[in-house]
This record gives structure tokens, sequence and C-alpha cells, in this order.
């Protein structure tokens, strides 16, 4: 996938950057957290501190905003996380529709709560394509799919990022 295009600031005063300047904000030995922003949950995905492979974390049951951003919050903190990748839910033709202003909105709130650094990914058909892949490859059901889903996106989608990333 390619970098996201489109609006690269959330708030004021918040650090929002693009893919290839990671490498610049974070400390060496800090991972990169993953998400897959959706209505329902948040999947999260974690990457190694040589940021060479991403892994599912885990997946946030959206209840109340701020109940989510605690836990989103502790597993920054638990984890030597230097930086969100989001996934951005960009249309076919290029633009942000509602969706993606509905992850802009999200990132936005939780930017309100504590400074981040966080970058924007084109995640355009990360699901389907990791749908595919369990269906073929794994040959899992529609059952065992729905709990994995979430936080195998957010995995896709961060693998995309550190794959962009240069290798020294």
């Amino acid at each position: 996938m390619a970098e996201s295009k489109g609006r690269d600031d959330v708030s004021l005063g918040m650090t929002i950057c693009k893919p290839a300047e990671l490498l610049s904000i974070i400390e060496p030995g800090q991972a990169l957290l993953g998400l897959d922003v959706g209505t329902k949950t948040v999947g999260i995905a974690i990457s190694d501190a040589a940021l060479i492979i991403a892994s599912p974390l885990t997946v946030i049951q959206r209840t109340k905003f701020r109940k989510d951003a605690d836990i989103l919050f502790n597993l920054i903190d638990d984890n030597n996380v230097g930086a969100l990748v989001v996934g951005l839910p960009v249309e076919m033709d290029g633009n942000e529709g509602r969706q993606a202003q509905s992850v802009r909105t999200f990132m936005d709130n939780v930017l309100n709560l504590r400074d981040l650094n966080v970058t924007f990914w084109d995640e355009r058909l990360s699901t389907v394509a990791v749908e595919r892949m369990m269906i073929e490859e794994a040959n899992l059901s529609r059952k065992k799919r729905s709990k994995v889903v979430d936080r195998a996106a957010a995995a896709y989608i961060l693998q995309g990022v550190i794959d962009y990333l240069p290798k020294n």
C-alpha cells in the first residue's frame, strides 16, 4: 500500500508525521503500534523493537471513548511504543470519505488526551486481503476469522509501513 494522501494534521501541537519520518522520531528500541480503527472495534498490532515484523496483539471492543483510550494508553506504556501507525480507509478513488473522517476524529480525540507520534497509512482493502488469506491459506471458518480479523488487519497495515521504511 502507498503512503496516505490528504490531510497530515490532526490538531495543532500534535506530532503527525509521514511514514518516512518515523525512524527520525522514535528512539532506538521502541516499537510501533498499528491500529485498525473500526466502528465497533480497534484492532491492535505491534512491531518488534528492530522494526522487522508486525504481530497481531489484541482487539479493543469499543465502548466509551475514555475507557477505549485508557486501554490504548496502557498498551502504549506497557510495550515501549514510540509511534502509532493508523490505518486510514481511503476510498478507491483516493478521496477520504466518511470512514476516513471517522478514523481521523477518533485519533483527534486520542491526541487531545495525550501527545503521541502518529502516522496514517492507506489501508484500502486491508481487511479484504487479510480475510482472503485466512480463507485460502488458513482455511478458517467465518466464526474463527471474526475473532482475529481486526488485529490481523492491524498487523497487515503495520507491516506495510515497516516494509516501506528504509533498512539500514
